[in-house]
C-alpha cells in the first residue's frame, strides 16, 4: 500500500488501494445482485386480501403490455416491476397464453410467471340441464366462457355451421347431453360444438341407437319425445308410463295433445293452465292441431327422460292428466270418459286455488 523511497518516506499509492479493495467490491456487488435476484424470484407477489384463491383472466390476443395492465389494475398483485423483470428474463412476453388462471394468496413471483408461461388454466365447470331455449343455453355458457352469449346465438342460428354437425336450429338441443362439463375459459364456439359432438357420440352408443331403432324412431325424435316427458313431470318413477302413453298415441296416429308443446309455441313459460285460447296458435309445435312429434325438442331433457323415451312402459293408456291432489303425479286412463272425469277433478282443484292461467 505504501512504497519505500530513497529518503525512506512512505507514499500512499492509490493503485495499491484499488487493487486491495476491488475483489471485495466485486464480491459485494455480486452478493447484492444475487440477493436482489433472489428477492425478485421469491418475493410474494399475490395478495388476495384474506381469500385463499382468486382468478385472473387473460383475453385472447393479449400482449405483454396487456398482461402488465391487467396485473396492475387488480388489487391482487403487487411488485409489478419485479414481475416485469423476471418475465422478460424468462421470455414470457413472447409466449402469452390466454386463459383463466388460479392464483393463491402468497404466490411467489417465480410461481406466477411459470404459471402464466405454462398455459396451465383452471377449467370452468358448466352444468347443462333444464334448459328451455337456445337463448337460455347461450346465456348459461356465455357467462362462464370468453365466448359471449351473442356469439353463441349466432352459431345456434347459422344453418351452414350447424350443418357441419348434422343439426338444424330446431334439432340443436339433441347435441347437448345433460351433465357437468369442464371447459377451458377461452374455448371457442367451434371447439364447444366439437366437444359436444364427442359427448353426443359417446352417449348415443351402439346400444342406445339400437334401442331407438327398435321403436322405429330417430335420435332427434327420441330426444323430442323425451323433452315433452321432461316438461310433463319431474317424477322419474312415472316418466316411462307417460312415454308409453305418447308412444301409444303415435302408433295410433292420434295427436299427442301435449300441453308443454303449447307453452313452448307461445314462448310464455308463465302459463300454468292451458286454455282453449292457447290451443288456437298456428305453430308446428301445436300438438293439438298437428299429429306426430313436433319439429324438435322443446327443452334439453334429463337423462332420466331420455331413458324413459327409449324404454316406454308397455301399457294401453291413451290419456293422462295431473291429479287433483296437485302432488305432481298423474292419473292415467284408457277412455275419453275416464279422462274427462279426471280432468274435471283437476280443473276444480285449480279453480279452488284461483289459478286462472
Amino acid at each position: 500500500m505504501f512504497s519505500q523511497y530513497k529518503n525512506n518516506s512512505r507514499r500512499f499509492l492509490f493503485g495499491d488501494l484499488i487493487g486491495f479493495l476491488l475483489p471485495g467490491l466485486t464480491l459485494l456487488i455480486i452478493t447484492v445482485t444475487f440477493l436482489r435476484v433472489c428477492w425478485i424470484v421469491s418475493v410474494p407477489i399475490v395478495d388476495i386480501k384474506g381469500k385463499q384463491s382468486a382468478y385472473i383472466y387473460i383475453p385472447t390476443g393479449s400482449n405483454f403490455g396487456d398482461v402488465q395492465k391487467l396485473l396492475g389494475s387488480t388489487s391482487y398483485s403487487q411488485h409489478l416491476s419485479a414481475f416485469t423483470w423476471l418475465a422478460k428474463r424468462k421470455y414470457y412476453p413472447g409466449k402469452i397464453k390466454p386463459g383463466r388462471y388460479k392464483i393463491v394468496d402468497g404466490m411467489r413471483n417465480n410461481e406466477l410467471v411459470n404459471l402464466l408461461r405454462s398455459g396451465r388454466q383452471e377449467p370452468v365447470r358448466i352444468t347443462i340441464q333444464n334448459i328451455r331455449t337456445p337463448e337460455e343455453l347461450a346465456g348459461k355458457i356465455g357467462k362462464s366462457l370468453e365466448t359471449d352469449s351473442a356469439q353463441l346465438i349466432r352459431l345456434f342460428r347459422d344453418p351452414f355451421f350447424l350443418q357441419k354437425f348434422g343439426l338444424t336450429e330446431t334439432t340443436l338441443f339433441i347435441y347437448f347431453i345433460p351433465n357437468t362439463y369442464e371447459f377451458l375459459w377461452n374455448t371457442t364456439g367451434d371447439a364447444l360444438f366439437k366437444r359436444m359432438d364427442r359427448e353426443f357420440r359417446k352417449f348415443w352408443n351402439e346400444n342406445r341407437r339400437r334401442e331407438a331403432d327398435s321403436l322405429k324412431l330417430t335420435i332427434p325424435e327420441i330426444v323430442t319425445l323425451a323433452s315433452i316427458v321432461e316438461k310433463e313431470t319431474n317424477k322419474n318413477d312415472e316418466k316411462a308410463r307417460i312415454a308409453g302413453v305418447y308412444y301409444n298415441r303415435l302408433q295410433k296416429h292420434i295427436p299427442l295433445q301435449a300441453d308443454p308443446t303449447i307453452i313452448f309455441a307461445w314462448k310464455d313459460y308463465t302459463i300454468r293452465r292451458v286454455l282453449n285460447m292457447h290451443l288456437q296458435i298456428k305453430s308446428p309445435y301445436n300438438t293439438y292441431l298437428f299429429s306426430g312429434l313436433p319439429p324438435g325438442p322443446i327443452c334439453i331433457p334429463s337423462i332420466a327422460s331420455v331413458n324413459a323415451a327409449l324404454h316406454p312402459e308397455r301399457n294401453d293408456f291413451l290419456y293422462f292428466c295431473a291429479k287433483e291432489d296437485l302432488s305432481g303425479y298423474h292419473a292415467f286412463s284408457r277412455t275419453i270418459a275416464e279422462h274427462s272425469n279426471n280432468a274435471r277433478k283437476y280443473q276444480q282443484a285449480l279453480d279452488a286455488l284461483n289459478i286462472k292461467h
